[in-house]
């Protein structure tokens, strides 16, 4: 632990890469291999469910460092991390943990089922006898929020250059739905076991937005275009009569899509699809709200498979036939995925293909692309014929090419502090629209990306002299400033007061031209649902 703890200091401690692949390298060559594997799930997002609800832990922290509880919430609204606080506000400990990185997270396993007590007890124990950094690491993998500026792919990058594998075998090894808890670092990294690759996906392809205009992207007859779909992104992969549906966020959510079992004994073995999940309502593409009915659900009932079907439009073929054909050119891949399509297709099969536009100019394509909401996509991708299927995000073969995004002038309400590096300031907002009946303003989003660190000084500075009343960590403001808010979708909502819910919505600028009576009404937000 102590090692894992020096580790997240120097990842911690630096925004260079070259310096967090080396210190990520010099881990992966030196550490147990049960706190190798651990390592590499807590990484990459694989953590054992949270023991302890964090109402409790603020409350314990409090209690072990002396302070009323109101004192260490505004300190944690300072701090803007619960980790982080409590490692400063309790007592600091000069001693060092020889416990395991493994040994820590088995115990944090086997917490989850014991009593209030119990849990108090062991939580004090460690907070009593860990240094500063052991003590913060320790209660991050308490509350399972381990986000320290490390992505997947450097970690995979330092992997590699410690073990001398290939980084794409690695991303494909480190695939799928294994327990850090049961594999050890040899059968996970080291082995070539055949009968572990059963049910792993590929690591996903992914592109860039584009920068330029498309003509820089040069002869458009080297390119394809299909619509880009706004749904769950998933390999679909048949192998040895199995079913396996996996998200993008590698988690095998197969049980999610019983439609999907219609695949096995007609789609044949050997054979793994890259493509989008969609809601397909009364036999048309839904939106993204209708399929938030069916993620997250525990049991996916009779009704619900009946209000809201879904089906997988392909983009992709991976696998055929047992053998990986990443590597054929897009164009080919895309042929074969055509002809599969055409022996399968049958009235309410799931499987739809996603349309393969072909256009002589990018004028033409920039016509197709300004259908996409029409059609219910958010845009075009674009990719080259002769590409292959690679890892990851990459530069150069595949580029989405999104419409422009909906916009409304909204009035500032609240603010609320941010965190991590701006937790001393207020940086996330709410924001309203005129209800014309009542002549007031009717929250309809929150936003905290968009300005520049001198906006969010300027206008933190204006919020802390214009606050009208504070609700714990929020403040109501004087309503005076007015800002162009930008989101990529938008639906109709009882959860909302406005009734109505955006989708990604962000600050798009700061409109110091209008005045409050200048902001859009709710009738002007609802005037864009489609």
């Amino acid at each position: 632990m102590a090692a894992f703890a020096e580790l997240i200091r120097k990842l911690d401690s630096t925004n260079k890469t070259s310096l967090k692949v080396d210190a990520l390298t010099e881990y992966f060559k030196n550490a147990p291999p049960k706190d190798k594997v651990w390592t590499i799930a807590i990484l990459s997002h694989r953590r054992p469910p949270r023991p302890v609800n964090t109402t409790l832990m603020r409350e314990w922290a409090s209690e072990l460092a002396n302070i009323p509880l109101w004192l260490f919430e505004e300190s944690y609204h300072i701090v803007g991390d619960l980790a982080e606080t409590i490692a400063l506000v309790i007592p600091n400990s000069e001693s060092t943990t020889e416990k395991s990185l493994n040994q820590f997270l088995q115990e944090i396993v086997d917490l989850k089922p014991l009593s209030e007590e119990e849990k108090k007890e062991y939580l004090f124990e460690n907070w009593r006898n860990l240094n500063y950094y052991e003590r913060f690491v320790f209660t991050k993998l308490i509350t399972g929020s381990f986000r320290i500026g490390v992505s997947q792919k450097l970690m995979t990058r330092a992997l590699s250059k410690a073990t001398d594998i290939d980084e794409d075998i690695l991303a494909y090894k480190m695939m799928g739905n294994w327990d850090p808890s049961k594999t050890s670092f040899n059968s996970l990294i080291l082995e070539e076991n055949e009968e572990d690759y059963l049910s792993k996906p590929y690591p996903f392809y992914l592109a860039y937005a584009i920068e330029d205009e498309p003509e820089e992207l040069g002869d458009p007859s080297i390119w394809s275009a299909e619509h880009k779909w706004d749904g769950i992104r998933s390999q679909v992969i048949v192998r040895n009569n199995e079913l396996f549906v996996w998200s993008r966020g590698e988690e095998l959510v197969t049980d999610k899509y019983p439609e999907f079992e219609a695949f096995v004994g007609v789609i044949p073995n050997g054979t793994v699809i890259d493509g989008e999940i969609l809601p397909f309502p009364k036999g048309q593409i839904g939106t993204f709200k209708d399929l938030q009915t069916r993620i997250g659900r525990k049991n996916v009932t009779k009704n619900l498979l009946k209000k809201t079907p879904v089906i997988l439009k392909a983009y992709d073929l991976l696998e055929w036939d047992g053998e990986d054909i990443r590597e054929m050119a897009f164009e080919e891949r895309r042929k074969i995925l055509e002809r599969l399509h055409q022996e399968v297709s049958a009235e309410k099969f799931p499987l739809h293909l996603s349309e393969y536009i072909t256009f002589e100019s990018w004028k033409e394509a920039a016509e197709e692309r300004e259908r996409a909401r029409e059609v219910m996509s958010e845009g075009l991708m674009l990719k080259r014929l002769d590409s292959p299927y690679l890892v990851g995000r990459k530069k150069g073969d595949w580029w989405k090419w999104k419409v422009d995004p909906l916009t409304i002038d909204a009035v500032l309400t609240y603010a609320m502090r941010g965190h991590g590096r701006r937790s001393n300031l207020f940086t996330d907002y709410t924001f309203g629209l005129w209800d014309e009946e009542k002549q007031e303003l009717v929250t309809f989003a929150k936003a905290y990306s968009g300005l520049t660190d001198e906006e969010f000084r300027k206008l933190d500075a204006w919020i802390k002299k214009n606050t009208l009343e504070k609700f714990g960590p929020v403040r109501s403001v004087t309503p005076h400033h007015v800002f162009e808010i930008a989101f990529e979708g938008i639906a109709e909502s009882k959860r909302h007061k406005s009734g109505v819910a955006t989708r990604f919505p962000r600050i798009l600028r700061w409109r110091t031209d209008k005045k409050i009576e200048d902001a859009n009404t709710l009738e002007d937000l609802k005037a864009l649902i489609p």
